[in-house]
């Protein structure tokens, strides 16, 4: 138990390190990933406001997934079902938060998702 205590830690130790850096503005929200071992969620966040602006993930019903939700074919579902959510709002440029999550596997293909829908990192 304490070896998954410590990569949560550790997560969280890059997370604090990324966010001094990226900050999301009503014109450049913020996109935040969190992948669990089943799922994967991103959210478009208006850190001046402190409000969400959209979401998207593999629990979502409008989202259509077939096989597994944890793996990196539902992870670029979700990058561009988000991306078309933010164009809908007239978002079209975004910060990446990889949330302290190496930029590989699924993180990697939900960002390369949502370049495709149309969003500027």
């Amino acid at each position: 138990m304490k070896r998954v205590e410590k990569k949560i830690e550790q997560r969280i130790r890059r997370k604090k390190h990324v966010r001094k850096k990226v900050a999301g503005t009503p014109v450049r929200p913020r996109l935040t990933v969190f992948r669990s071992n089943k799922n994967i969620y991103a959210q478009l966040i208006d850190d001046v406001a402190g409000k969400t602006i959209c979401t998207a993930s593999t629990q979502d019903e409008a989202i259509s997934i077939e096989g597994s939700a944890g793996n990196a074919a539902a992870a670029a579902t979700v990058g561009t079902a988000l991306a078309g959510k933010a164009l809908e709002q007239g978002i079209k440029q975004v910060v990446f938060d990889r949330n302290g999550y190496a930029y590989h596997g699924r993180v990697r293909e939900l960002a390369e998702a949502a370049r495709k829908g149309g969003l500027e990192f």
